[in-house]
């Protein structure tokens, strides 16, 4: 006899009518559901318990199931348990109880691809199922956007990204800066469900404070002084598709409370209107700081960072993919002369692998854009030509270090204040040198935010 796995491997996903297995013990519940799947075209099968749905999981084939949270002998969790175990093709949505966000937590851990909240809004419950029932099997992913490397570091991580991109759990992106992180989202956005809608990736560091509700949920005509028009959103432009919250620990706090609503309703009110407007959109965040100290600090909302931590990516650095500096070297290359002969000698490639790389792929891109346009000879990229110099935060701890030998010598600066600004200024112009003074990017390297950045550069009078 065959095995359940094995027959499921079978099972064709997408029919031309799509079949959904819907469990709930409320019979008013339970016929809404049936109507609605009914009224999109789908084949209906019901059940009212976690024993009757593991018994037509286990005879029947589906591509769709949609469960309560709260069943008369277990749980929604169990069908999903179940569901994981037999290795069966079918994508699972959960109800929840309204406001319940650690049952909704707890489902896109164990395997969920979604969720809805009590009472249930039709016109979410068809985006969810439209969105399930009309996806590809397998979507191919841009030029551009993919993770290069054999190292485990990286293996391990596109095998993660590809089982994500098949949810549409929350997703959160850790790494240094110059990771890729942004590549990942992108990838995981382009390999799943939602590929076809957009991808709409925002920088939270960047954006002002007092214009960042504005920004992220729009506004109305005559809301405010400059409101020439209705405009949409962040949530409103992502709708359908990917919204790609980059330096998602930059949010101030009074921010944090309304997207917390935002995503936990999946409603947003544009600034000067009187309703709201339903949004259906997967969240994936990045962020190179830890968010677990800042949650302790009170810095960033622990109910937040529980609904966004759902699922983890970590990108490696650079140093942890030492073996695949010289593939990733040379496609940078390769992009960067455009047809042109470019490659870089052995000696090249092994001064690239000795340096520390404090900013990841984007410094390795940003050393070999400048060692093509200096080379005497681009197709022969010499050592010299890459002017590797010692990483920003090397030579700050070697000028910290110089400087306390100094003053354990007696030699004390004539102005504390002027001393403190001399180091704060080398490091700040290091930075903007390596990033060609692209302010954003210098701050990443820097781990401060884009406003601190600017103020900073304001202060210190640096232009």
């Amino acid at each position: 006899m065959e095995s359940s796995a094995s027959s499921s491997s079978r099972r064709p996903r997408f029919r031309a009518q799509p079949r959904v297995l819907i469990i709930d013990d409320e019979p008013d519940l339970l016929e809404l559901l049936e109507i609605t799947m009914i009224r999109l075209g789908l084949d209906v099968t019901r059940a009212d318990s976690v024993a009757e749905a593991i018994a037509k999981l286990d005879s029947q084939e589906f591509d769709l199931c949609l469960t309560d949270m709260r069943l008369p002998d277990g749980e929604g969790l169990d069908i999903i348990a179940h569901i994981h175990r037999q290795e069966l093709d079918i994508p699972v949505a959960v109800i929840t109880a309204f406001g319940s966000a650690e049952n909704a937590v707890a489902a896109l851990k164990a395997g969920a691809f979604d969720y809805l909240a009590k009472p249930v809004n039709l016109e979410q419950l068809r985006a969810l199922v439209k969105q399930v029932v009309k996806a590809p099997e397998k979507t191919r992913a841009p030029e551009g956007y993919s993770l290069l490397g054999h190292s485990l570091a990286i293996t391990q991580v596109r095998d993660l990204i590809e089982r994500v991109a098949q949810s549409l759990a929350p997703v959160i992106i850790s790494g240094e800066s110059g990771t890729g992180k942004e590549v990942a989202a992108r990838l995981i956005h382009h390999t799943g469900p939602r590929a076809a809608a957009p991808f709409v990736p925002v920088n939270c560091g960047a954006i002002p404070e007092n214009l960042m509700e504005s920004e992220f949920f729009g506004y109305k005509k005559g809301s405010f002084t400059g409101a020439n028009s209705d405009r949409e959103g962040f949530f409103q432009a992502a709708h359908g598709g990917t919204l790609f919250l980059d330096e998602v620990a930059d949010l101030p706090l009074t921010m944090q409370v309304k997207l917390l609503r935002a995503i936990q309703e999946k409603n947003v009110r544009r600034i000067g209107s009187q309703t709201e407007e339903s949004v259906d959109v997967r969240i994936i965040c990045a962020t190179h700081k830890k968010l677990t100290p800042l949650v302790e600090a009170g810095q960033f909302r622990q109910d937040l960072f529980f609904r966004l931590h759902v699922i983890e990516v970590n990108m490696p650095s650079l140093r942890e993919m030492h073996e695949d500096i010289p593939l990733i070297a040379r496609a940078i290359l390769e992009k960067l002369a455009r047809g042109r002969p470019a490659g870089l000698t052995s000696d090249a490639i092994a001064a690239l692998q000795r340096y520390p790389f404090p900013g990841n792929i984007r410094e390795l891109e940003n050393i070999l854009e400048r060692g093509l346009s200096l080379a005497p000879q681009p197709a022969q990229i010499r050592p010299e030509d890459l002017y590797l110099t010692p990483a920003v935060g090397n030579a700050s701890h070697k000028e910290a270090s110089t400087s306390a030998a100094e003053l354990s010598k007696g030699e004390i600066p004539g102005s504390l204040e002027m001393y403190l600004d001399d180091v704060e200024r080398t490091a700040l112009l290091a930075a903007l040198e390596r990033t060609r003074f692209n302010r954003t990017e210098a701050a990443k390297l820097l781990g401060i935010t884009f406003r601190a950045m600017r103020y900073r550069m304001e202060r210190l009078g640096i232009k």
